[in-house]
């Protein structure tokens, strides 16, 4: 197929403002050994393409140079478990923006009977990676609480919905009052206007909590320590607020904390594949259940990227901005 063309969205001039998003048209992608070619419908905007728009997060090596971490969308050349035709939703390392996307076979997923293109490119980037950071490194089980910051964002969405599948008690802070109030509606049991109330107060007022899955650091970080209980666990997914903490380490010892952060795009390819099918085999039943649902915010046609992106970087979004085809 690689003499077939097709629409995708590339940078103008390798990095710059939303603006920069063109369409523009490129062959359609050769699958390798192990690989299937994706007819995307549809795919998640995501705060990674962002920061790898403004030319601080290249592409692992291999992937392409386009944007675009998840897309659904239908089989167009099989591979694996898959066959043509089949429905899926796929993690990608870039290329996602675009009509036909290639992925490792064991990176894509079912979609779940009861959703659409649209929602289903909503899951895989969040998903994946509030289950490895939430439950793998954060280790959540059912009956402790649970703290996520960023709570209206795509992450934060997913999170307060898998730690309450999961039985956990959720604390979610949001800045605004609305906001607040959209984390109430998606299953927060507490919910904090970052922007007036101190939630470090609250969640100590509340019995403190065990995990932490935050996106800000900077002035979040003491904090946190300071919300979390014996034995609890900081997971760091991005430093919004400042990269830069100064770590009590006496506090860590008499609490016996644990400080831990990752990232998704850089693992290997037999990671990956590991975690999608633990994410199949937890999440996937709670997303049959009704437990866990994608929430769109906004779609925009593939073309309109800039559009996206631009509305992705002002902030009002509850849930994902997802790019039709």
């Amino acid at each position: 197929m690689s003499d077939q063309q097709m629409t995708a969205v590339a940078v103008e001039g390798g990095k710059g403002p939303a603006e920069a998003l063109k369409p523009v048209r490129i062959p359609v992608p050769t699958p390798g050994e192990g690989q299937i070619l994706i007819a995307v419908r549809a795919a998640g905007v995501n705060r990674p393409d962002i920061i790898q728009r403004l030319g601080f997060y290249p592409p692992p090596p291999g992937a392409p140079d386009t944007l675009g971490l998840e897309v659904a969308g239908t089989v167009a050349r099989s591979a694996g478990r898959w066959r043509e035709g089949d429905r899926v939703c796929a993690l990608l390392g870039g290329g996602g923006y675009a009509e036909f996307a290639v992925c490792d076979a064991r990176h894509a997923l079912p979609i779940p009977d009861d959703l659409d293109f649209v929602q289903a490119a909503g899951l895989p980037e969040t998903v994946f990676t509030v289950f490895a950071n939430v439950f793998e490194h954060g280790t959540l089980k059912a009956g402790e609480t649970l703290m996520v910051h960023g709570a209206t964002s795509g992450i934060g969405v997913a999170a307060i919905q898998m730690g309450k599948a999961a039985g956990a008690r959720v604390i979610a802070t949001a800045r605004g009052k609305d906001k607040a109030a959209e984390a109430r509606r998606l299953g927060a049991d507490i919910a904090v206007d970052a922007s007036t109330e101190d939630f470090e107060a609250v969640a100590k007022a509340a019995g403190g909590v065990d995990v932490v899955l935050d996106m800000v650091a900077g002035a979040y970080f003491p904090k946190n320590l300071e919300a979390m209980n014996t034995g609890g666990r900081l997971v760091h997914i991005a430093s919004l607020g400042g990269g830069i903490v100064e770590l009590p380490i006496l506090k860590v010892m008499q609490k016996r904390l644990v400080v831990t952060g990752s990232t998704l795009r850089p693992r290997s390819a037999d990671e990956k594949a590991r975690l999608a099918a633990e994410v199949e085999r937890v999440v996937w039943p709670w997303i049959a259940a009704g437990k866990v649902k994608p929430v769109i915010d906004k779609v925009f046609p593939l073309t309109e990227a800039a559009a996206a992106h631009a509305y992705l970087e002002a902030g009002a979004h509850v849930g994902k901005v997802v790019l039709v085809v």
